[in-house]
């Protein structure tokens, strides 16, 4: 049983230092929560390009969802109990993004339906669902930062970690965090090069709780085998930044939290961590999204230390 719902109709196009809340929760309250799809309701059909869109419609985040106790220097967790996506979603070719687009015709779009876990492409490609969030987030540390774009308070983290069973941990930066989700993905694929997964409506289940004086500089993304750190850069930045922050945050976690010395960290990272690629759709306007995978040992087997 939930104790709160949110519908889809109550959504932000930004994360805003200076939001109010949708609703208001206690630590440790379930919610369920209806999000569009990224494009929020606008395809349809594969005649319904990237160049039919009202594009200011694209990326709603639901919330923002206050939690009660969350404080600047705390943690928000958002643990993902359940994502069900809707019966359609799209993906797209959108005109200059992505690592093929020279090789292809566009703008194009392609509908794929789902059911009992199966999408289904066309007669011939099928594949299993792996439903994620693309949009999780807080209110930032100043000003709006768009749902687009990714950053220290989350956002458009197109990490396909943050799947069922994760808890995704947020630093705080204002009083009650100031929580929106969104951007839905039946499956998106590392680095999501056209710049779409399968966009799609649905309804998942979440718990937040809040975690008091201690917070990464960036989400981490927990599993049941690793926990993520993570770094983005926007425009014009390169992936190789984005890995420098996400290794960045996660040395420091192993040293702050763990005792690791800083050069124990470093060696245990290269022969242990993964340093992966969460969003580089390139090029494209967006930001780029690198992860650090850290597995769960004794030595440090979740972000913060009890």
């Amino acid at each position: 049983m939930s104790d709160y719902q949110l519908s889809r109709d109550t959504h932000v196009w930004s994360f805003d230092s200076a939001a109010k809340p949708s609703i208001t929760v206690d630590s440790g309250a379930v919610i369920d929560i209806e999000t569009w799809d990224c494009f929020t309701g606008q395809v349809t059909s594969e005649s319904d390009t990237v160049a039919s869109l009202d594009l200011s419609r694209v990326n709603s985040a639901t919330g923002p969802i206050a939690v009660n106790g969350a404080e600047p220097g705390d943690t928000l967790a958002v643990t993902l109990l359940d994502i069900q996506p809707g019966p359609i979603g799209a993906g797209m070719i959108i005109p200059e993004w992505g690592q093929l687009i020279d090789k292809v015709t566009s703008p194009q779009t392609r509908i794929f339906h789902v059911k009992d876990g199966v999408i289904t492409m066309n007669d011939r490609v099928q594949f299993p669902t792996r439903p994620m969030f693309g949009v999780i987030g807080v209110a930032p540390e100043s000003g709006d930062v768009s749902t687009f774009l990714a950053g220290r308070h989350g956002g458009n983290l197109d990490d396909r970690m943050n799947g069922i069973g994760a808890t995704v941990h947020m630093p705080v930066f204002q009083s009650g965090a100031m929580l929106s989700i969104g951007d839905m993905h039946a499956s998106m694929g590392d680095g999501e090069i056209s710049g779409t997964g399968v966009e799609i409506g649905g309804t998942g289940r979440i718990k937040v709780e809040v975690i008091k004086n201690r917070a990464a500089g960036w989400p981490v993304t927990e599993t049941a085998t690793h926990w993520y750190t993570h770094g983005a850069i926007e425009t014009g930045g390169t992936l190789n930044e984005a890995i420098q922050i996400a290794c960045e945050e996660a040395a420091k976690l192993l040293v702050d939290q763990w005792g690791f010395t800083i050069e124990d960290a470093f060696i245990f990272l290269s022969v242990a961590g993964d340093a992966g690629i969460a969003q580089s759709t390139h090029p494209c306007p967006g930001s780029v999204i690198a992860r650090m995978g850290v597995p769960k040992i004794g030595a440090c087997p979740t972000p913060f230390k009890s």
